[in-house]
């Protein structure tokens, strides 16, 4: 009897042991529940990360504000309120400018992927991951960053180059992009998102700065707005991963290794996912007759030149932001994006 007394305790030891091991993370998106962003993570990457780690590491994702305000999970994520989000860097502009220098180069990259080299191979993980600690006190890991997508751009008249701009009324958020598209010749009408519909419509604006093509479909806009620019001309905002670092620091190495392998992967797919649709959705629509505007590559060439003088003086005056400008140009011209 007390063999098996002693072999029912083990057993009991050792079933505690292996669920102590289990976590299962909360995180905040930036998405809304419905959006396919947000679905598309559920659907195939949260069942991949538990398949990758055995079912020890597990995630609970929640849509944009529902536990905090979008932009305070920086602090909650480290006073564990949080184990992460994974959201949108401009988020903390408030905070600081460098995360609007280093979460949406507005005009800067021709493509998404670009964006993701100067994360990984450039110094832009290593630099959000010092705003963050300059912020967190060293409570938040960054885990990785990378955009899903390249927005669209809105557009009621057609807008072919720079030069189309002028005498134009474009909606567009405070801060870098409205001082990029006023430096273009653009009049900027700073309306919330859920007044850019009706702005449209009722020709407050020409134009905005919204989301990307599948995005503006879902809600209308190329149906009253028939000029659409696509590939875009102007956002890729980033998107990161952040972790509380203590839980971050508890996980074995190959758990490490795992989450940065499973958020760039899954990251990727996002993108594509989404690229297929835009792409899908511009083919239908070109064949309904709409006017979907591609800029030649000297156009986007010579936005980009306004936009960098609107980044160095956006930047000015702000060490962190300096040093973000700084590389984000260094890695561009490595690249042949800007010519020294």
């Amino acid at each position: 009897m007390l063999a098996v007394a002693g072999l029912a305790s083990v057993m009991a030891l050792a079933a505690t042991m292996i669920s102590a091991q289990a976590e299962t993370w909360r995180v905040q998106t930036s998405m809304t529940a419905g959006e396919s962003f947000y679905t598309d993570i559920e659907k195939y990457w949260l069942p991949r990360l538990a398949e990758m780690t055995d079912g020890k590491l597990t995630i609970e994702l929640t849509p944009v504000g529902s536990v905090v305000p979008y932009n305070e999970t920086m602090d909650a994520i480290g006073q564990g309120i949080l184990q992460g989000d994974i959201t949108a860097t401009t988020y903390f502009t408030g905070r600081n400018k460098a995360f609007s220098i280093l979460g949406d180069l507005i005009a800067g990259y021709d493509r998404p992927e670009q964006i993701s080299m100067f994360c990984y191979h450039g110094g832009g993980r290593e630099l959000l991951q010092e705003a963050y600690d300059k912020f967190t006190d060293g409570t938040v890991q960054v885990i990785g960053c990378s955009p899903i997508a390249r927005e669209a751009f809105v557009a009621k008249v057609p807008i072919r180059s720079v030069e189309d701009f002028k005498g134009k009324k474009v909606r567009a958020p405070e801060g870098l992009a409205s001082e990029v598209f006023k430096r273009a010749g653009a009049s900027v009408v700073v309306l919330p998102a859920a007044e850019t519909f009706s702005g449209i419509d009722k020709g407050v604006v020409d134009a905005a700065d919204f989301s990307t093509y599948t995005m503006n479909d879902s809600l209308g806009f190329n149906k009253i707005a028939q000029h659409p620019v696509y590939p875009g001309i102007h956002s890729m905002p980033l998107i990161h991963f952040t972790v509380n670092k203590a839980a971050y620091d508890a996980l074995s190495a190959s758990h490490k290794t795992i989450l940065d392998v499973w958020y760039r992967a899954m990251i990727d797919d996002l993108r594509m996912r989404n690229d297929i649709n835009d792409r899908q959705l511009v083919a239908r629509d070109l064949a309904a007759g709409i006017d979907v505007v591609d800029w030649p590559q000297a156009e986007r060439d010579k936005f980009r030149a306004i936009a960098v003088e609107a980044w160095r003086d956006y930047a000015q005056g702000d060490p962190l932001a300096e040093k973000a400008y700084a590389a984000q140009v260094k890695f561009m011209k490595g690249i042949g994006l800007l010519q020294d």
